[in-house]
């Protein structure tokens, strides 16, 4: 939904109404996740994909059926489908695709939600998506953390248990389907609704002003996460020398984790890499950083002989093997990488594959679904 949701707010402040399809579930190799979402605009414009190409086609003509009725709709595309391939979708996946009518009437709260996006602001939209009484279809609640929600689903009982899940899937930063009996019995079936989890962008903390860490932010920009570069030294750490980073602190490397611990600013997503590979700034760094009771992957730049010597003085300031297992040293995978560009991709590859339960082994080598089932 992010990638789309300028168009979005432009036609819905304009008063229009806009198709929106949305990806609520996906299985074996689906091409996009769960929260990717297509446009129709009021012109017949498309914006945005579900499927990378592959279904396209008939999510369009769906949406603007439900353009024309003002009537959801639920559609799964897929292997098991008797037009599977008529619709295009060979990869293998299946897709459950969600199409609404999204305005100012359906949806008045669309103008608060995207300035929380842009501000960063975690917040989650809670959407019943299938229900046996056709009348809660497309019923919509708003959920911030300490907040009372804004809207109802349809009954206390069932908007106490989207609200506690939904704040789950933000603190995970993960969009999802959610099952449910008819009135939010946890135990039973017939309702599900889709939450998109509108969490802060995960953050990328890299230390050590060096050559590598700009291709290690360049490649963290991109990959959406908000990347902050942290050296000691104030002639290396400069913006001119970071321009993809977002925030390039001077400070000592082990305080400046531990304040952000402090702040509430580091959580199950970030990711660390240490790049000095200089013991009086690693060792510090790394006793602090592989106690956070929270954090996504821990990695350290360096020869095996460096990662031993780092470990011995890890070893004798009291750092336990459980602790160390948390670290991955030498940092990334194996591509053969030599510039700091080809490096960066490793690194990347090695906290990827830890995200999302990758083994970093060549596809062509594996049997079976080329994408893993994210758990939780």
């Amino acid at each position: 939904m992010r990638e789309v949701l300028p168009e979005l707010l432009r036609w819905w402040e304009q008063g229009h109404s806009i198709g929106v399809g949305t990806v609520v579930a996906t299985f074996r190799s689906a091409p996009r996740p769960p929260g990717a979402s297509m446009l129709v605009g009021p012109d017949g414009t498309a914006v945005g994909s579900v499927s990378g190409g592959c279904v396209e086609g008939a999510v369009y003509e769906l949406a603007r059926e439900v353009l024309d009725s003002g009537d959801p709709a639920f559609r799964r595309y897929g292997i098991s489908d008797d037009d599977a391939m008529a619709v295009g979708l060979t990869c293998g996946g299946i897709l459950d695709v969600w199409v609404e009518q999204m305005s100012r009437e359906t949806f008045p709260e669309l103008g608060e939600v995207a300035a929380d996006i842009e501000a960063g602001r975690a917040v989650a939209v809670a959407t019943i998506i299938e229900h046996p009484d056709v009348q809660w279809l497309g019923r919509r609640m708003i959920i911030r953390p300490d907040e009372e929600p804004r809207g109802s689903l349809g009954s206390p009982r069932v908007d106490a248990a989207v609200r506690d899940d939904a704040l789950g899937q933000l603190a995970l930063g993960h969009n999802a389907t959610l099952g449910y009996g008819a009135d939010g019995e946890r135990r039973g079936e017939g309702m599900r609704v889709f939450v998109w989890a509108f969490a802060p962008p995960p953050r990328m903390l890299v230390f050590g002003a060096i050559d590598f860490a700009a291709a290690v932010a360049k490649v963290g920009d991109f990959l959406g996460y908000r990347v902050t570069v942290c050296d000691a030294r104030p002639v290396f750490a400069t913006h001119s020398r970071f321009p993809a980073a977002d925030d390039v602190v001077v400070d000592w490397p082990h305080r400046y984790p531990a304040a952000e611990q402090e702040a509430g600013r580091i959580d199950g997503r970030t990711v660390i890499t240490v790049l000095t590979h200089d013991p009086k700034f690693d060792v510090p760094l790394l006793e602090v950083a592989l106690r956070l009771p929270e954090v996504g992957y821990i990695g350290a730049m360096g020869s095996r002989r460096t990662h031993e010597d780092r470990e011995e003085r890890l070893r004798e300031a009291g750092v336990t093997s459980t602790e160390l297992a948390r670290l991955s040293s030498p940092i990334g995978l194996d591509p053969g990488a030599r510039t700091p560009e080809e490096t960066a991709i490793s690194i990347a590859a090695e906290f990827v594959a830890d995200r999302w339960g990758g083994t970093g082994e060549r596809l062509t080598d594996r049997d079976g679904r080329i994408h893993h089932t994210l758990e939780g």
